[in-house]
């Protein structure tokens, strides 16, 4: 073969080879400097998963993300990995650097962005004088001390080719600035932003923050500069640059906001995304070419977001994912990168890092803690207003490598500097919780709250009864659970929305007869109704789950804002409006952990009497072919939603998991609540003003309050009632006898699961047995042997009827009459709701039997669903009863 054949056999050779890739034998690892994707991606996955491994375990110690992010190129650097052979230039070669550098350029242009929209500068008149002073005295004594630390840093380790003065200038602002993101965060993460210390802090953050990032700009201006005129025109530059785009152009700005709809719906468009977002490049290229940095510009085009109507909490969660998932862990991961520890060899090295520590740390606590002192505030709040005032973190990794870039500091002082900022970072949380732990706290006012105007705020509880409740708690999460909401909200009213203080007479129809479905004429002709009853108030409580992300952050700061704003509490405080109930609404951003403890502490605050969950998952499609439908109207096709199916039913969407989590919620709150609690599980069945309530009666303290509740209910004009008492009547052989016995003195304990703590209960003492059964009987002979017409009696009574059933299987025989009573119900056209005892809590009869039982032979029913409504609920679900569930637990004050 020829010399030209040969060439030519190579030339496809090599082209078969690429076009292979690694099946040809291509190296995927090795930099190319025509196509860097595929280095890029090896990289960017190393670095996201060791984030993530990282931030898993510290995030339990409530530290920051931004350490797991930093200690992870730590690690990935020349300090661990890289002292493997052949690690760094394989992986982080130094010709495929670049490329990582300009996508971390990048995303710290739109983190700086987010950071600018986050500072709200109306934050800055909350307690103006103490948050100055803190301001003030933060700024002030640190750049002094930082300073004089410059000066002994400069002579032991920096080349003299820096200039002096500029190093000092860097040292001073390095000291002195606050990582201002960081400390939203800490804030939000300690429940400290509606305390008097979290309001001062953020407030004092702000003015530290703007000032900070100024006098840095002024530094990189100063180190880029050739001579001190040009430093002069690139202040005045960066100055005027500021004034167009912090007036004319926010007002530019908000005007087109507004022109195209954006503000006004809190949403932007992508018209707006698109200007916004070529505002921000434009911004960073501007003071780019400018002699600044590049992120200062992002900064500055996050100071013209407005804030009103959410309309900044929507520009944040379309970026901040990305931002924060990929783009910020490599910015901080090649700050690790250039971290070599192994510099820090010697003990003066060491020493002049525990030097910076104590200089940056006291310097900060000693005069934000001495200026909240001085302005009045104890100890404990001076002192932690001073250690949250001395974090670190984000933005002071961003100053060192600013530095490293301009050339002010080298790898060595580098590397100490970034063991500073993770050694103060560190020890803000556990400091604040030493200084200022929660019994200590002083919240400012109340919480985000907002009341019905036609009614007012909720009168005290006038309650003539003792077992009739009047002030109840109502819990908000999702938009989809406005419905059951309403329904249940509706059922609480003691008479009918039409009644008024006027003289009625009944209306007629076309013929001139008059309407039978309105009432008689002897019942309302001429007659005068009672006023509207103004005891019944409920006190909703609207939960926002807080996240690391930097909208959940906005959203707790501006609470106070956005629950007038929030569409769930808009809704239903217009529904209370429309039906004259007294409707108090509150809002709190909580982590989702936490949610059982701030229903707790919202029943504690409004002294409800019982607290309603409402339970609507929305749509879900059900895979109707392992389901066998059953329709009253015969049309096959079963139209009831049971937010348990995810459970023990295949769903088109695999959300099984959904209610298992959801359910570890509610029983949390069941176990921990001060007060009564009620489950409404809705089924998505409330088509009708009117309902029909269904009550199986076994006994114990969770069912004498479903009895009461439901005799309350019934007083609502078409609103009727069906009771039956179930008794078992199976013998109890020996061995049953001993287990009682044996168990008689076992208390009740908490049984934690895997993941949440649940609820399980011994057999009650003899004693408590008796009792229990006496209460029960009592309460049954009230309203069964008293009539209705009596004084002394509920009218309801006479909506109500009683019934009683013996059976050696109670809950078959309960599943047949609550599905009979069902189809009846719905061929009335009317909607069935039944009301019962959880019962995890001295229950009468032990049923787990018969339900393992009836579910062998009907649909498998999971734990969690015992777990949470208890055996009686598990069995309706199981059975798929055509109802909705009331399920209710008696305070755990209730003795018997």
């Amino acid at each position: 073969m020829g010399e030209f054949a040969n060439q030519i056999v190579q030339v496809f050779a090599r082209k078969a080879s690429e076009q292979g890739g690694v099946i040809s034998g291509d190296n995927p690892v090795a930099y190319n400097a025509t196509d860097p994707f595929r280095l890029w991606v090896i990289q960017v996955v190393l670095i996201i998963a060791m984030t993530q491994l990282l931030s898993l375990g510290l995030s339990r110690i409530r530290q920051p993300r931004v350490i797991a992010e930093v200690i992870g190129g730590v690690l990935l650097g020349p300090t661990v990995m890289g002292r493997i052979p052949g690690f760094q230039n394989a992986i982080f070669p130094q010709a495929g650097m670049p490329s990582l550098v300009l996508t971390s350029t990048i995303g710290l242009i739109l983190f700086l962005f987010l950071v600018g929209l986050e500072i709200d500068t109306r934050l800055l008149r909350r307690n103006v004088k103490a948050s100055a002073a803190v301001s003030v005295a933060g700024l002030l004594f640190p750049l002094g001390l930082g300073a004089a630390l410059g000066v002994a840093v400069y002579k032991e380790f920096i080349s003299p080719s820096v200039n002096f003065g500029y190093f000092l200038l860097f040292t001073a602002v390095a000291i002195g600035i606050t990582a201002f993101p960081v400390l939203c965060r800490i804030l939000t993460e300690l429940k400290l932003l509606e305390t008097e210390v979290g309001v001062v802090t953020l407030s004092a953050g702000i003015g530290n923050d703007v000032i900070g990032w100024v006098l840095l700009a002024l530094t990189v201006a100063l180190v880029n500069a050739s001579s001190g005129l040009t430093a002069l025109y690139v202040l005045l530059a960066t100055v005027a640059y500021v004034i167009f785009l912090l007036y004319p152009g926010r007002w530019a700005f908000v005007w087109l906001a507004r022109r195209t709809g954006s503000l006004e719906q809190g949403t932007p468009t992508p018209l707006m995304m698109t200007v916004t977002l070529l505002i921000v490049f434009i911004s960073a290229f501007y003071t780019d070419i400018i002699g600044v940095h590049a992120i200062f510009g992002g900064f500055l085009a996050g100071l013209i977001i407005p804030h009103e109507n959410g309309f900044a909490i929507s520009f944040v969660e379309k970026l901040e994912d990305l931002v924060s998932i990929i783009f910020l862990p490599i910015y901080f991961t090649l700050s690790g990168l250039k971290t070599n520890l192994g510099l820090l060899n010697n003990g003066i090295t060491w020493g002049y890092v525990v030097l910076i520590c104590l200089v940056a740390f006291s310097s900060k606590f000693i005069a934000c803690a001495g200026a909240a002192y001085a302005t009045g505030y104890r100890w404990r709040e001076a002192g932690a207003i001073g250690a949250l005032m001395s974090c670190k973190g984000l933005v002071e990794l961003i100053v060192l490598n600013i530095g490293l870039q301009a050339g002010i500091l080298d790898t060595r002082t580098f590397s100490m500097f970034v063991v500073h900022a993770l050694i103060l970072t560190f020890i803000t949380t556990p400091l604040t919780l030493l200084f200022y732990p929660e019994k200590y706290r002083v919240v400012v006012g109340s919480k985000a709250r907002v009341d019905t105007p036609e009614t007012g705020p909720a009168a005290p509880k006038p309650i003539s009864d003792s077992t009739t409740k009047s002030n109840f708690a109502l819990i908000l999460e999702k938009v989809e659970q406005l419905p059951a909401a309403m329904t249940i909200a509706n059922l609480l009213q003691s008479q009918d929305f039409a009644a008024s203080q006027e003289t009625l007479s009944a209306p007629t129809t076309p013929d001139g007869k008059e309407d039978e479905a309105f009432g008689s004429s002897s019942d309302l002709k001429h007659k005068t109704l009672p006023p509207l009853s103004p005891t019944i108030s409920i006190n909703a409580l609207r939960l926002i789950e807080l996240t690391n992300r930097t909208s959940a952050v906005i959203r707790s700061q501006e609470a106070d804002a956005l629950i007038y704003n929030d569409p769930v509490v808009s809704v239903f405080k217009t529904f209370g409006s429309l039906n004259r109930l007294r409707v108090s609404a509150n809002l709190s951003v909580v982590n989702y952990d936490e949610f059982p403890s701030a229903i707790s502490q919202h029943v504690r605050d409004v002294e409800a009497e019982m607290v309603i969950i409402p339970w609507s998952r929305g749509t879900t499609s059900i895979d109707t072919s392992s389901i066998e439908h059953e329709h009253p109207n015969g049309n096959g096709q079963n139209t009831t939603h049971n937010p348990f199916d995810g459970i023990f039913h295949k769903t088109t969407t695999q959300d099984q998991t959904s209610s298992v989590v959801y359910s570890e919620y509610i029983r949390n709150v069941f176990l921990n609540c001060p007060s009564d609690v009620a489950l409404f599980v809705d089924r998505g069945q409330q088509q009708n003003h009117t309902q029909h309530l269904f009550l199986p009666f076994f006994g114990g303290p969770d069912d004498r309050l479903a009895l009461t509740f439901l005799v309350q209910l019934c007083a609502k004009t078409g609103v009727t009632g069906s009771v039956v008492r179930l008794r078992k009547t199976e013998e109890v052989d020996d061995d049953d006898e001993k287990k009682v016995v044996s168990a008689e003195m076992v208390l009740p304990i908490v049984h934690m699961t895997m993941a949440a703590a649940d609820t399980i209960y011994g057999h009650q003492t003899t004693q408590t047995r008796l009792a229990s059964d006496t209460a029960d009987n009592v309460l049954w002979g009230r309203y069964t042997t008293t009539s209705p017409s009596s004084p002394t009696s509920p009218s309801s009574l006479s909506r109500i009827t009683f019934t009683t059933h013996s059976t050696s299987t109670p809950l078959r025989k309960l599943t047949e009459l609550a599905a009979a009573e069902a189809s009846a119900t719905s061929t009335q056209r009317r909607s069935m709701i039944v009301l019962l005892g959880r019962s995890r809590r001295m229950a009468v009869e032990d049923l787990k039997g018969e339900l393992k039982d009836l579910g062998a032979s009907g649909p498998a029913v999971g734990s969690s669903v015992a777990k949470t409504l208890g055996d009686v609920g598990a069995a309706l679900v199981g059975r798929n009863v055509n109802a909705s569930l009331l399920v209710l637990q008696a305070a755990a004050a209730v003795g018997v």
